[in-house]
């Protein structure tokens, strides 16, 4: 008897646009009120830490909406299924993550130039409970590859959390995105700076 296709590998796929291009409220709906989104807008690697620890949640919020509202690549992509914004994925040239050349898992790269724009991070995904479980992630960051690609990027770096590793990670350990999904849409391990945390690379031929 044939098994049936599961509800991911039904579904069509998701319309993935760049944030800058959505209406902010969407970027908001996706981020939610409570939570760890809610808190933290994607700004923790763009911000120093006396910065960040001064930052009030509305503060980071409108941080976000002035990024996305500067012309050029970047900082994230939003998914919609239909005209319901269903999920968001940070990526951008890694030099604008100040903090990522200071953290174990960032400065772990084979590629410690974090001054070189033609290297991208992707480094965060959010994704509402509501929508989870939907293959929502994999398709942000194959859209992910191609965002930076046409951008003209050289290389795309992730910073995944390995699940094999990792006993049943909490879902809140899970935004950088996990090894197997970036492994699905063509990244290689380079580095393992922590047993169950490992840089991942895409190279960008054009």
């Amino acid at each position: 008897m044939e098994s049936k296709p599961s509800e991911s590998a039904t579904r069509p796929p998701l319309r993935v646009v760049p944030a800058g291009e959505a209406p902010f409220a969407d970027v908001e709906a996706v981020f939610g009120t409570r939570g760890d989104p809610a808190g933290c807008w994607c700004q923790w690697y763009k911000i120093r830490g006396a910065e960040w620890n001064a930052a009030s949640r509305d503060e980071l919020r409108d941080r976000l909406a002035a990024q996305l509202a500067e012309p050029g690549p970047g900082p994230g992509l939003l998914a919609y299924d239909g005209d319901t914004p269903v999920g968001w994925c940070a990526v951008e040239p890694r030099p604008a993550l100040v903090r990522l050349r200071y953290s174990p898992v960032g400065s772990a790269t084979p590629d410690p130039d974090f001054d070189d724009a033609s290297v991208w991070s992707v480094s965060c995904f959010v994704v509402p409970r509501a929508f989870r479980r939907r293959g929502v992630g994999r398709q942000l960051a194959s859209a992910a590859v191609e965002y930076a690609r046409a951008n003209g990027a050289r290389i795309l770096e992730a910073y995944a959390v390995d699940t094999d590793a990792r006993s049943k990670p909490p879902a809140a350990e899970l935004f950088p995105g996990t090894a197997s999904m970036f492994a699905d849409v063509g990244f290689t391990e380079v580095a393992r700076p922590k047993p169950y945390r490992v840089v991942m690379q895409h190279p960008l031929h054009h």
